[in-house]
């Protein structure tokens, strides 16, 4: 169990793992294991008691992502809660160091493993939108406007899915929008131009396709820049985890137009791979921002589209 404390300013609440400790030095979110017996909600009561002095109620959590994650030859499931209301103030009475710190600004890197997947659910949006696949490069000027509205108006991650484009002519679109995403905290990205996005630098990512995913063997870009990529099986999500990505769309959830006769996971089977997954997962095909408490009720950081997020 792991406990998400979010102050009034919206920083989050870390402890460093002590020397003689398994990940000594890494920062981790606070929390512990149950105990024979112990429901969820009652250890994660009494762990952030223990080692913070303080009192929750369970019924003030949200619940965030579950990480299934393994240490060597030790599983464990590290099933994440949000709060941003208890009593006391949080106090080290273990030992650890404590720091308060703003989402965006944590290191990804300096995070035990299995606590990376729950500060990306924290720093993504609900809502991936994906550029139409029509869109012609003579449409620039008026996808510039839209692109930067949409930044605007809270869609914090965009794809650049532009396929009658030539990848300069997306890398050359996707600089003229670079300030404005960095400015308004979003993340652009790029449709499997790894170069593209490294060259690109702050504020572009990249949105691989299933085939890349499963030819790497490492994370293809900086901590700072976001990785995303297509999956359909656990298969793959295995391997986005393995190679560290930040998060995975999972498709076909329901039956789509532009893959007709493609079977549809449907959500029994999304909601087995999604939670089967470490990282966070946003559901794609045949869905629109509508089913968005439904996604997040089968296990999605949220949903992701084309047309209807436009």
């Amino acid at each position: 169990m792991a406990g998400v404390l979010r102050d009034a300013q919206g920083r989050v609440l870390l402890a460093q793992r002590p020397e003689g400790k398994h990940l000594a030095g890494l920062w981790e979110f606070p929390g512990g294991k149950l105990e024979p017996g112990e429901s969820p909600q009652h250890a994660l009561v009494r762990e952030l008691h223990e080692e913070l002095g303080i009192h929750i109620d369970p019924v003030d959590g949200t619940p965030l992502i579950g990480v299934p994650w393994r240490y060597g030859d030790r599983d464990l499931l590290l099933d994440a809660w949000q709060f941003t209301r208890w009593q006391g103030t949080p106090v080290s009475l273990e030992g650890q160091a404590l720091q308060w710190e703003w989402p965006s600004r944590v290191d990804v890197a300096t995070l035990a493993p299995a606590d990376r997947p729950i500060l990306q659910a924290l720093r993504l949006p609900a809502t991936y939108a994906i550029t139409p696949p029509d869109v012609l490069p003579e449409h620039a000027d008026e996808w510039l406007a839209r692109v930067k509205a949409a930044a605007e108006n809270g869609r914090r991650l965009i794809q650049l899915r532009l396929p009658k484009w030539s990848a300069m002519q997306v890398r050359t679109f996707a600089a003229r929008l670079q300030p404005h995403v960095v400015e308004h905290g979003a993340w652009l990205l790029l449709n499997g131009d790894i170069d593209g996005s490294l060259d690109l630098g702050s504020g572009i990512g990249v949105h691989l396709t299933s085939a890349q995913l499963m030819e790497l063997d490492a994370r293809p870009l900086p901590w700072d820049q976001v990785v995303g990529t297509s999956c359909h099986n656990a298969s793959q999500l295995s391997h986005a985890v393995s190679v560290g990505a930040d998060f995975a769309t999972l498709s076909p959830v329901e039956a789509t137009a532009s893959h007709p006769g493609e079977p549809a996971l449907g959500w029994p089977q999304f909601q087995r791979l999604a939670k089967g997954a470490a990282l966070p997962v946003y559901a794609l095909g045949g869905v629109t921002p509508t089913v968005l408490d439904k996604s997040r009720e089968n296990g999605a950081q949220g949903v992701a589209g084309i047309r209807a997020f436009w």
